[in-house]
Parts: C-alpha cells; structure tokens; sequence
C-alpha cells in the first residue's frame, strides 16, 4: 500500500474527523470578537464554507487566496479546501502592492478574500497583476471595497459536503516565503507534510488534547499554521486567536485563559517581558515557551527563565517542518542555546560546500529531510534544484552538532537576515535603495537590534552633487519615504552611513565582507 500517492477520503477533512471524536471541546477563541467555537460549529463553518467555493466553481486543485489578519474564516477557508481538494494561498498584508502582485500572477487564484484594511493595498496590486479572480471582501470595522460581502455570500447549510478523495501527495497549503534576491516564491506544502509535522510536533513536543496557546503568528507564515494551529487541531487543543499582538493581551490571555503553550518570534518574547504587566502576569499555567523565527538574545531567554518559565529555542523554515528540533527529557540548562535534538522522523546533518557530511563539532550547512519537508515551490522554474536536492532539503544556515548531540545554529550561509521573524534580502533592498539619485552604490548589511534581533543598515556611497538642503547626501527619513510603498516595511533600512568610496575586492566587485566587518557592530 502506498500512503503517499493512494486517494482517501479522509486526507484533508480536518473538521469532520476531529468534529466527530470531540464535537463539544473548544476549538477557537476569537479575543478580538469574544467569540469561542467548538470542534462541531468548526465543522458545520467548514461545510458552509465548501459549499460557497462549490457555487463560484472551485474544482480540486484550484486556488483560494486569502488577505488577513488572523481571524477563524482563514480557519474555515483552510478546512473546506482540504474537503473539496482545493489548495490554500495564504498572502501577507506586509507586502508592498508590487510583491503582492507577483504573488497573485504565481497563485493564479479562483477566489480572492480580502480583509477590508487591506483593500486599497489590494487594489493596486491587482492592477498590476494579470490575473482577475472572483473576489470577497471580509469587513472589519467597515466596508471599504466595491466587492460582495464574504459573510453576505455565505450559505445557511452547514450539513456534511462529499469530501474529495485526496492524496497526501497532494498539495494544501502554498504559503511564501523569499528567494535568494527576494523574489517571492510560493511553497507547496502537501497533505502530507502537513500531517507527519502534526506528528513530530505532537510526539517531539508533548502536546496534550487539553493544552491552550496563544495563537501570534500571523496565518501568511508557516508559523501561523505549522507550528501551533494544525497540530493544536489534530490534537483537539484550544486556540486563542487576536487581531493584533499586544504584549499586554498575550499576558491577560494567559493568565485568564490558563494558557500551557507559547511559541513566539524573539521581539515578541522580548516586548512581552518588558511590558509593565510582566511581573503581574501570572505565568505559572505555562508548561513550556519556544522561540522561532530567529536567534534569541541571552537577556530574553533569562527575563523567562527567571520567571520560572521552561524556556528553549525551535528551528524551521517553510520548506521543512517548520519544527525539526526538540529538547530531550532532562536537559541541561547550558544547552539552552542550541536547538536542541531532531524529532522524531526527521534526519538532519551538515554539510560542506560539496555536500560532504561533516564531523562533530565542525561548522556547514544545515539540512534537514523527512516526511514533513514540502513538495517544492509552485511553478518552480529551476530555482528548487538547489533547495531540494537528492531528497534533502538546504537550509542556506550554518550549524554545528556538539558531542552530545544536540545542533547550533551559526548564522547565515548567504547574507540574508532575519527582521522580527522576517526574512530580508540585501539584493532586493539594495536594488530599490541604488534608484535613488542621491545614491551612487548602496550595501545593505543586518546589524543587532535588541527590539527586532537584527534590522537592515544601509551603507551608501553618495552620489556627486546629492547634497540635500541641510547638507546631508540623504537623509534616514527621505530614505524611508522613498521606499514606503516599493518594500515592504520590515525590509525598509533602519540605519543610513555614508562612506567616500564602497570597497571593492577585485575589479568592480563590491567588498560586503569588508562592508560588514566596518560597519556592522552594534548601532550607537
């Protein structure tokens, strides 16, 4: 029997299953809206959900994209897919018009939902895109769109749909992250990768049926499905879900909920643990916390610790898991620092730049393989050969195993940083930044940051006669007016240094190592 490739029907019926083993437990809680939902009304949501998609004519394998903040419709929209066979598309409201639009032409989706604060956002990227799908606007506050009502358009029926028969080679989910030069690419995220995550997540982790967490990730990241949400739903666990993340409701939302669970990228762990109501929180429920997305700081990981809170480091990305690590039983505290060990059907090893295994103790690059790990990218043109190869996926990160097993991670193979769990790419900045006609050639490096781990630093070589009107080449705050609405706000430079000449090393090749050793310590 081949698992992978047979169809069954229930291969992405998520609601159904769990509806009918724990119909009364909560599912979700909506802090925003006050409203709680069970495993049933999940369900019967799922099903109306279906049966609007079946009415606008989306088959199996077609697109439904979604702009949101997180809110249970994604929910809804994720599990009625997985019924009729249809694939997710999950696009960040972070993105500048012309990303999303280059996202919407890889996506090609049949049905277009829309959180009213994006709209406008949406409506230029649409004109810049060559694709014309059906579109939904999901209000907030108010109606700010001339597109139907998502909630005017949906059925009253909530009884069970026919769920289509679906392989676990067959993909759910495309959620983007960045190319080398910041080019989006979709990853298509199977079934099955979802499922065996679930289950490295579940058995690696110790998650419980009776476990709670707040949900911070937002749903356009892995981490807004993979980390939390999927294997909170195959476990029957509680979800608590919010508009925005506030340090101060994270906090009131674990003391009053009882919350067990919290996984969070480093600047949000950071702000919660410097906010007013931190020593008044209690945080006794909490069984563990995990920090993604990027390095933790020393100063983070004590502010929890101290607080009595089991505290540890997580590991992933898009392409693979995203959580590939866990810490053993009983471990020491000194190891606080790594990653911690592969879960349970993940291989991992490190390689050189050949590709050649290497022993303890010595620094390559990290990669990972398994079950978990996603198909590809969609409509891939070439660019996966390097990121899965020969059935490894190349995480592009450098990390060392120690002697007792367990994995650091290093830094960065290639000059990406990652920005409050956001991945930024020089290449992509520095491209926009060298438009500018004050600028003659610009170098954009990451450097600390104790709010975000690492922000973007531009160092630029001016260009004759760009003296503004206070003397100054360019100025942080023209800099950032000028790429406000061509970048994303997170890859906007926080920094701006001039230098006479940009070092080079060889003929017209520009010097970053030479540019980062200079200029890349800890800003003043």
């Amino acid at each position: 029997m081949n698992w992978g490739s047979d169809p069954y029907e229930w291969v992405g019926d998520w609601s159904g299953r769990r509806a009918s083993l724990s119909p009364g437990r909560t599912a979700v809680i909506d802090e925003t809206e006050g409203e709680a939902y069970t495993y049933a009304d999940l369900d019967e949501r799922a099903n109306a959900t279906a049966r609007l998609l079946e009415s606008i004519g989306v088959d199996e394998g077609e697109r439904v994209a979604v702009v949101s903040r997180n809110r249970v419709e994604a929910f809804d929209l994720f599990f009625a897919t997985g019924k009729l066979g249809a694939i997710l598309a999950p696009l960040s409201y972070r993105l500048a018009p012309p990303e999303l639009a280059e996202l919407l032409d890889l996506v090609e989706p049949r049905l277009l939902v829309i959180e009213s604060p994006f709209v406008e956002r949406i409506e230029h990227a649409l004109a810049r895109a060559d694709v014309d799908p059906i579109v939904f606007e999901l209000a907030a506050d108010e109606i700010a769109g001339g597109w139907d009502l998502y909630a005017d358009r949906m059925p009253d029926d909530g009884t069970p749909v026919e769920t289509a028969e679906r392989s676990l080679s067959d993909p759910h989910l495309l959620l983007h992250t960045g190319g080398s030069t910041g080019t989006p690419k979709e990853t298509t995220i199977t079934h099955g990768s979802i499922y065996w995550n679930s289950f490295n997540t579940i058995t690696a982790w110790g998650l419980r049926p009776d476990d709670v967490a707040p949900m911070v990730f937002p749903i356009f990241h892995t981490g807004g499905w993979n980390v939390l949400t999927l294997p909170f739903f195959n476990m029957g666990g509680t979800l608590l879900i919010d508009r925005e993340v506030e340090p101060d409701r994270v906090l009131e939302q674990i003391d009053r909920h009882g919350a067990t669970v919290l996984v969070a990228v480093p600047a949000v762990l950071r702000t919660m643990a410097r906010h007013d109501d931190w020593e008044r929180a209690d945080l006794s429920t909490l069984r563990f916390v995990k920090s993604g997305g990027g390095p933790c700081r020393d100063a983070i990981v004590r502010a929890w610790r101290n607080r009595g809170v089991e505290f540890s480091q997580g590991y992933g990305l898009t392409e693979c898991g995203p959580n590939n690590f866990a810490m053993p039983d009983e471990w020491d505290n000194e190891k606080v620092a790594s990653v911690g060990k592969p879960v349970m059907h993940t291989d991992v090893r490190v390689v050189d730049d050949d590709g050649r295994p290497l022993e303890t103790g010595e620094i390559g690059e990290l990669e990972l393989a398994g079950p978990h790990a996603a198909a590809g990218y969609w409509g891939d043109s070439g660019e996966g050969e390097e990121t899965f190869a020969d059935g490894w996926v190349s995480t592009g990160d450098l990390a060392r195993r120690d002697d007792d097993g367990f994995y650091h991670i290093e830094g960065r193979k290639k000059n990406m940083f990652i920005s409050g769990g956001e991945n930024v790419y020089p290449p992509e900045v520095e491209d926009e930044i060298a438009d500018h006609p004050a600028v003659a050639e610009v170098l954009v490096i990451g450097v600390p940051d104790d709010q975000w781990g690492t922000v973007g630093k531009a160092v630029v070589e001016p260009a004759e006669d760009a003296e503004t009107e206070d003397g100054a080449p360019l100025t942080l705050r023209e800099l950032e007016a000028y790429l406000d609405g061509r970048l994303a706000r997170f890859k906007i430079p926080k920094y701006l240094e001039f230098v006479d000449e940009m070092p080079t090393s060889g003929p017209s090749k520009l010097d970053r190592a030479t540019v980062k050793d200079r200029y890349g310590g800890e800003p003043e």
